[in-house]
C-alpha cells in the first residue's frame, strides 16, 4: 500500500499549497487531474480484467488439452505403445507446467485489479472532497462579495443580539470553521 500512500499524500500536499494561493482556480484544476486519474484508473481495470478473461480461456484450454493428452497417455498404455505413452506423459507434463504459469498470472490479475479498484475508490473520495471544498471556496466568494466592507461594518451598525447569544451567526461560523480546522488536523496525523 506504499504507493497508494504515497499518492494520497501527495494529492493532499498539492491541495495544501493549492488552497492557499489561488484556491479556487487551483481547486478546479486539481479536479481535473483527478478527473483523469480516475479514468485512467478504469481503463486500466478494464484492461486487466481483459488480460484476467483471457488468461482464464488460456487455462481452460490447457484443461482440456491436458484431458486429452491423459486419454491419449492412457489409450498408448493399454495398447503398449510405452514410446507413445511417455511422449504423451511428457506433453501432459508440459501442458500442466504452462496452465499453473498461466493460473500464477490470472491471480496476479486479481490482485492487481482490486489493488486499481481501491486506486479507483480513494480517488472518487479525493474528488469528492476537492468539489466540495471548492463548493466552499464558492461560497465563500459569494459571501465576500456581498457582506459590505468589514472595516465599517461593526463600528457604524448597532447589533440585535448579545455578545454572549449562544445564537450568535458569527460564532457558529467560527466555531463551525475552527471544528473544520480540527477535522482537517487529524486527518493529516492520521495519514502520516
Amino acid at each position: 500500500m506504499g504507493l497508494f500512500d504515497d499518492f494520497s499524500r501527495l494529492l493532499e500536499t498539492r491541495l495544501e499549497e493549492f488552497l492557499r494561493s489561488n484556491p479556487h482556480l487551483e481547486l478546479q484544476a486539481i479536479e481535473e487531474q483527478l478527473k483523469e486519474q480516475e479514468e485512467d484508473t478504469l481503463r486500466l481495470i478494464l484492461e486487466i480484467q481483459k488480460q484476467e478473461k483471457t488468461l482464464q480461456a488460456e487455462i481452460l484450454s490447457a484443461a482440456q488439452e491436458i484431458q486429452r493428452w491423459n486419454d491419449r497417455a492412457n489409450k498408448a498404455k493399454a495398447a503398449q505403445r510405452l514410446d507413445l505413452a511417455q511422449a504423451a506423459q511428457e506433453r501432459q507434463a508440459t501442458l500442466l507446467r504452462q496452465g499453473n504459469q498461466r493460473w500464477g498470472q490470472m491471480q496476479g490479475c486479481k490482485e492487481r485489479i482490486e489493488k486499481a479498484k481501491e486506486l479507483y475508490r480513494q480517488i472518487q473520495l479525493r474528488r469528492k472532497e476537492v468539489r466540495a471544498k471548492a463548493a466552499e471556496a464558492a461560497a465563500t466568494r459569494t459571501t465576500a462579495k456581498t457582506e459590505p466592507n468589514w472595516d465599517t461594518k461593526g463600528w457604524n451598525q448597532t447589533s440585535n443580539y448579545s455578545s454572549f447569544n449562544a445564537a450568535d451567526p458569527l460564532e457558529q461560523k467560527f466555531q463551525h470553521w475552527e471544528a473544520d480546522e480540527e477535522l482537517d488536523r487529524m486527518k493529516r496525523n492520521i495519514n502520516r
